[in-house]
């Protein structure tokens, strides 16, 4: 409680204090109880987001299916929208169904909420994904924030205005100042804080980053600065109410107060899609007359005044300040030149995640490339336009990360559109590359007649490039016959270019990543043609490699074909180890496919163990993730029999009823919660 009787409440999930807003959470509560859409409509700067956040921190509607949140503001291509929210819904999808056929799949019955933030610039796409949304899933209810409403039917608007009474603009502007290191210290300083907060119109954002500019200038000139302010560019008439002049005012004030460079990094940075870190800072915005090396004080200087927040390691800008660095990136002629820079930069972190692949970068590389998945996005929508060879490059070089993270959608997308871009005499091992990833991405979404046809191109487009290109070729092959039963044939593929492999481990040499994805194949083609001993052998000398190198994607792999072969060995115990181990290792590098695997595996060694109970519980969590991989069990043949025949028998021995009940226990659990424990064992959740 402040000293005004106004109320500030403090949440994990936001930054900083939420202050008063006691009415307008009052009215989006009751909205969400009477409306299966409500929309936060307002000028940029009012609080939406905040307001939307802390709504849902404080459970104002119950969702039993759980909460989603989708941030639109880093998107500029309205074509990723449904992608965007499947992933908020944790989705990753192993089917060619378009994004938004998943999503209505998925939530169904669920009661869901979920919250799409900053409609406004993608208001068309919205309204029609919102449309079909509520009409398939009767359970979901949709909070949105936009500066206008969606223009759906039954949609409930309610209009957020600036702060309501002078009190609690006082205090979100002293809340903020204390946070600048300029409390207001005196009487007189919060009258001449109310002066402010008039002069500013009560607006939450205006009043936030006047609060920061204490830390340059006194409460004083603050005071009356506003009022005289020119460092603005022109405002098209009818684009904005005459309110969000408060708000222009203010970031321009702030604006006029950076020093030339500074103003120059703004607008640079202006361009990047949410979160960025310094060294992408430094690629993108340090070009004379800002060098490299003057980026980092810069930046420093505009945290300084709110105009960037940095938080966990990397900065942002909130929505309306980079609209306004955006404005001035176009007057200064530059929007192409910081493209061209963001597309090179990323293309060269792409770069080295494909080279540092196999070794102990891996689990770094898979965190980095999701948390880059708005820059990789943009960055290729720029090169497709510019430079489909390099498109094709970036594409070819994220698609295994892509995989494992969900996004094997935009994967295939991106590589059908490049590849039917690039001329025939850019085609080399970029394009073997493309292929190969190509090709993955239909095998993993059960296109196994297109993926043949791409993976035989890939084969012969590789043959002259050198013994990588080869491999990564004879990996896919090999995987398409695996998958479709042909585990004879898998082998013979992978021979040639294993027995090499085999003799370097031999000799102590590390696997590179494609002969150690072809000694894997090999694994899977002995366990699935019968010769277990032979297949656990080689399984065990490959995995000690990968534990050398720090490597878990195949490492996991290999885990997983070790409790398999357990299992058909009837060694129960080291089965259930192995399980254990692929679960730990998918946890540094995500890959719901291969979880769901796992936990169908974990569940047969569990049964065999005498854990019945354990057992089912490991198949609801498999049904967890199959659901969110679009499929309701996969994987190679030898796993159909095993896992069906473990299901009659858990049936058989607890009942229909105790199973049933287990099983809707264990697929009510999180995902992550489901993981924990099928990784670490101990008592089931709920017990």
């Amino acid at each position: 409680m402040g000293d005004n009787g106004v109320v500030v409440w403090t949440s994990p999930e936001e930054e900083g204090s939420f202050v008063g807003r006691a009415e307008e959470l009052e009215l989006v509560g009751a909205a969400l109880l009477g409306s299966r859409l409500v929309t936060l409509t307002g000028v940029g700067g009012v609080g939406k987001t905040r307001l939307a956040r802390h709504a849902v921190s404080l459970g104002l509607v119950t969702a039993g299916g759980g909460v989603a949140w989708a941030d639109l503001s880093p998107l500029r291509n309205a074509e990723h929208l449904a992608a965007t929210v499947a992933d908020a819904l944790g989705l990753s999808d192993h089917t060619p169904r378009l994004p938004v056929d998943a999503i209505c799949t998925w939530i169904g019955e669920r009661g869901v909420l979920l919250v799409l933030d900053s409609c406004e610039h993608l208001p068309g796409a919205c309204r029609a994904l919102v449309g079909d949304l509520l009409t398939a899933c009767p359970g979901l209810r949709v909070l949105a924030t936009s500066r206008e409403p969606l223009g759906i039917r039954g949609e409930t608007v309610v209009g957020i205005e600036p702060l309501a009474s002078p009190d609690e603009a006082v205090a979100l502007f002293a809340d903020r100042a204390a946070a600048a290191g300029s409390p207001l210290k005196e009487d007189a300083d919060a009258q001449l804080a109310a002066t402010v907060c008039e002069h500013l119109e009560r607006l939450p954002l205006a009043l936030e980053l006047a609060a920061a500019l204490l830390r340059s200038m006194p409460l004083a000139d603050l005071c009356v600065g506003p009022r005289a302010l020119v460092d603005l560019p022109p405002r098209q008439p009818g684009r904005a109410p005459r309110r969000h002049d408060a708000l222009r005012t203010t970031i321009g004030w702030s604006h006029e107060l950076c020093t030339p460079l500074e103003r120059l990094l703004w607008a640079r940075l202006s361009y990047l899609p949410g979160a960025f870190d310094g060294t992408t800072a430094e690629q993108v915005a340090g070009r004379g007359p800002l060098t490299p090396s003057g980026v980092g004080p810069a930046l420093a200087a505009l945290c300084g005044k709110s105009v960037v927040m940095r938080g966990g390691g990397t900065y942002r800008m909130l929505d309306s300040v980079r609209e306004y660095g955006r404005m001035w990136l176009a007057e200064l002629g530059e929007e192409q030149a910081v493209a061209d820079r963001h597309a090179e930069h990323v293309l060269g972190v792409t770069r080295q995640a494909h080279h540092e692949w196999f070794g102990p970068a891996q689990r770094d590389w898979y965190r980095r490339i999701d948390s880059l998945h708005p820059h990789i996005r943009l960055a290729l929508d720029h090169l497709l336009a510019t430079d489909p060879a390099a498109a094709l490059e970036m594409a070819g070089h994220v698609a295994f990360y892509w995989v494992c993270s969900g996004y094997l959608y935009e994967a295939r997308q991106y590589l059908e559109r490049a590849t039917r871009l690039v001329p025939g005499e850019r085609r080399g091992g970029t394009w073997a590359q493309g292929l190969w990833a190509l090709g993955v991405s239909l095998t993993l979404q059960g296109e196994y007649e297109a993926a043949r046809l791409t993976a035989a191109d890939a084969w012969h487009v590789a043959q002259p490039l050198g013994p990588e290109a080869r491999g990564r070729a004879a990996y896919l092959d090999g995987l398409l016959h695996l998958l479709e039963g042909r585990p004879l044939a898998a082998a013979a593929v992978v021979e040639p270019l294993t027995v090499h492999a085999r003799t370097a481990a031999g000799h102590g040499e590390l696997p590179t990543a494609a002969s150690a994805m072809c000694r894997l194949v090999r694994v899977f083609a002995l366990t699935g043609s019968g010769r277990l001993e032979q297949a656990r052998g080689e399984a065990l000398g490959l995995r000690d490699d990968c534990v050398a190198a720090d490597e878990y994607w195949t490492r996991s792999y290999l885990d997983h074909q070790l409790a398999l072969i357990a299992v058909m060995e009837g060694r129960e115990r080291d089965a259930v180890r192995h399980a254990r181990a692929t679960l730990e290792a998918k946890r540094h590098i995500g890959d719901a496919f291969g979880i769901a695997l796992a936990l169908d595996l974990l569940a047969i060694a569990l049964a065999d163990a005498g854990e019945p109970r354990a057992a089912v519980h490991a198949f609801g969590a498999a049904q967890r993730y199959w659901e969110t991989v679009g499929h309701p069990q996969r994987g190679t043949p030898e796993m159909a029999p095993l896992r069906d025949h473990c299901q009659d028998r858990l049936l058989d021995l607890l009942g229909p009823t105790e199973y049933d009940t287990l099983l809707e226990r264990s697929t009510a659990s999180t995902p992550q919660a489901l993981l924990s424990w099928a990784a670490g064992g101990g008592p089931l959740p709920g017990d």
